[in-house]
């Protein structure tokens, strides 16, 4: 998911800048790929909740019990707390950093005088409480308007312990900084590859495509772009459309093709003549969008899509009116400024590159 990209990104930004960074966390269930170095795994689990079985119906009850966002006890364990303490015991760290409010329950494992940093990915009460407003259901709008009060009290909790918040886009910095003396510092993620696309790659279809599909933002986007821009478009053109959740997805036209999770996005990315990002709701920076202009294909993304992301390079084009989302896939695939265009996007995502490992080494200066 795009948050645990977010993540890893901000881990290697730390270790580029000279931190040694050990890492607490779980394993995926179903995931066997190598642990990264420095990592204390406190148990395996299921992180999509619609693939969690009867977890879902646990994890409903303890956050009742404890008085914690549902999120917040889907991770809470006494394994974790365990890890925690023992490192803390064992080792002198410059900074304790905690990913995402629904770990807040940490803070109290980490002395006070140790400098502790917040990331926040998004201002994640408010992701929720949208997320409440379109739901379809009584109890899915009833749990999210929980959560989202829930989440809440852990972000001012959070606000105000931390030293440092480091948020992703601008926006959210300035909500933080109306609610903290903290220091709060706009991190400006890359793209995730690092590998430089070939110029010459072939294209394979016309619309490309990617996301967590199984993700209720991530499935909104999706269907908009089916019922509302799809009947815009010409009936011979080939849509892709990989990521997890596909499956639950059934397109009925032969020129959509659903393929699942594939294991290098970049190269799916660079496959289409345009990568299209109908996105409509959530918070954050958007990792997708990043590495959409990294793969130096041409892009229509909604406003929504673009959070976080200013001066984009002119590979990208905006558009939130279905009809005009449609016209603007029409128009790059007439442009003739590829090879240009290409190069922009590239030497766009190298200076956001130059520009996250400098605002990461000045991190490393105010943890010490």
């Amino acid at each position: 998911m795009g948050s645990e990209v977010a993540s890893q990104s901000i881990i290697d930004g730390l270790r580029h800048a000279g931190f040694h960074v050990h890492t607490v966390g779980y394993l995926r269930t179903g995931d066997f790929s190598p642990l990264p170095p420095d990592t204390t795994i406190a148990g395996v689990r299921y992180i999509e909740t619609r693939q969690a079985k009867f977890y879902p119906l646990l994890w409903l009850t303890m956050s009742m019990l404890k008085q914690l966002p549902y999120t917040a006890a889907k991770y809470y364990s006494r394994t974790y707390v365990h890890h925690v303490k023992r490192l803390l015991s064992t080792t002198n760290y410059d900074a304790v950093i905690i990913d995402h409010p629904q770990m807040a329950w940490i803070d109290r494992l980490v002395p006070p005088e140790t400098n502790l940093a917040f990331v926040a990915h998004n201002v994640e009460h408010e992701m929720y409480a949208e997320l409440s407003r379109i739901d379809a259901s009584v109890f899915g709008r009833t749990i999210y308007r929980r959560e989202a009060r829930r989440i809440q009290e852990m972000e001012s909790r959070l606000a105000q312990r931390a030293m440092e918040i480091w948020a992703l886009t601008e926006s959210d910095a300035s909500y933080f900084r109306t609610a903290t003396q903290a220091k709060v510092r706009v991190v400006p993620l890359p793209s995730t590859s690092t590998v430089t696309p070939e110029r010459n790659n072939s294209k394979q279809f016309d619309i490309g495509l990617i996301g967590n599909w199984a993700w209720q933002a991530n499935k909104e986007g999706l269907q908009w772009f089916m019922d509302k821009v799809y009947p815009y478009l010409p009936t011979d053109i080939s849509i892709h459309i990989a990521g997890k959740g596909t499956d639950s997805f059934a397109p009925t036209s032969r020129n959509v093709k659903c393929i699942g999770f594939v294991p290098d996005a970049i190269a799916f990315m660079q496959q289409a003549k345009v990568i299209a990002i109908p996105t409509l709701s959530g918070g954050g920076i958007q990792i997708k969008t990043l590495d959409a202009i990294g793969s130096g294909s041409f892009i229509v993304a909604t406003q929504r899509a673009m959070r976080g992301i200013a001066m984009p390079p002119d590979t990208v084009m905006v558009a939130n009116e279905p009809s005009q989302f449609a016209q603007k896939l029409r128009d790059a695939w007439e442009r003739s400024d590829a090879d240009a265009a290409f190069g922009d996007a590239l030497a766009w995502s190298a200076a956001r590159r130059q520009l996250f490992q400098e605002e990461m080494a000045q991190i490393a200066k105010a943890l010490v």
